[in-house]
């Protein structure tokens, strides 16, 4: 997982509440059992004018210019503004591997679904809850100046504007901050303990020499 410690990006500033996963990404997508491929199907029912199938070769489909993931003045953009309630509806960790591999690396909301929220720490990304007055202000910005380009420094646990005129807290859970400025997943995390569990297996051996037996 690559490690997050300040991340500077453009803003995609996504007006809705209660944007739920089947939105972020479509059920027809879920077929497939690799980790990959899901960033073009983004958004899929709101980002193209037809009805999209796994398989489809996106750069041919028509998209929907009112869809603010198409505006081309945020093309590359890595931050995404929501409302509240960002995530909601089932669990599928797809919605977050579409996400971040169209190139989000961090939320920002007011609040999201549970589930999604944990899942996104899982996946490299950062979830950051701002109060809803706060929230409104960086909305207002990005009508305002069109291209909202904002700093996040997760050791500080600041939000920031690139001229640092407006600057947010948010709290994160210490264990998940370490994990996210080391990049650590659930698997680096097991592998840093990989000499004790060697010692518990011989261990465990010595005890009961049948569980080498192979049948």
């Amino acid at each position: 997982m690559k490690p997050l410690t300040r991340h500077d990006g453009l803003v995609v500033p996504l007006d809705r509440a209660n944007v739920d996963t089947d939105a972020i990404i479509p059920k027809q997508f879920l077929k497939s059992i690799r980790r990959t491929g899901f960033g073009e199907n983004l958004f899929d029912e709101w980002r193209y004018l037809d009805h999209g199938e796994p398989g489809q070769d996106c750069s041919k489909r028509p998209l929907n210019p009112d869809f603010v993931l198409n505006r081309p003045e945020l093309s590359g953009a890595s931050i995404l503004l929501a409302r509240a309630n960002f995530g909601c509806g089932s669990s599928r960790e797809h919605a977050l591997w579409a996400l971040e591999q169209y190139g989000f690396r961090v939320f920002i909301a007011p609040s999201f679904a549970d589930i999604f929220f944990h899942n996104s720490f899982k996946n490299g990304v950062l979830p950051i809850v701002l109060a809803p007055e706060e929230i409104d202000q960086l909305f207002e910005q990005a009508r305002a100046c069109r291209t909202l380009e904002l700093s996040v420094d997760l050791e500080q646990q600041t939000v920031s504007n690139m001229d640092s005129t407006i600057v947010y807290r948010f709290d994160v859970d210490p264990f998940r901050k370490h994990c996210l400025l080391n990049g650590y997943d659930d698997v680096a995390l097991t592998l840093q303990r990989a000499d004790d569990i060697r010692r518990f297996e011989a261990r465990q051996l010595e005890r009961y020499p049948w569980l080498s037996e192979t049948f």
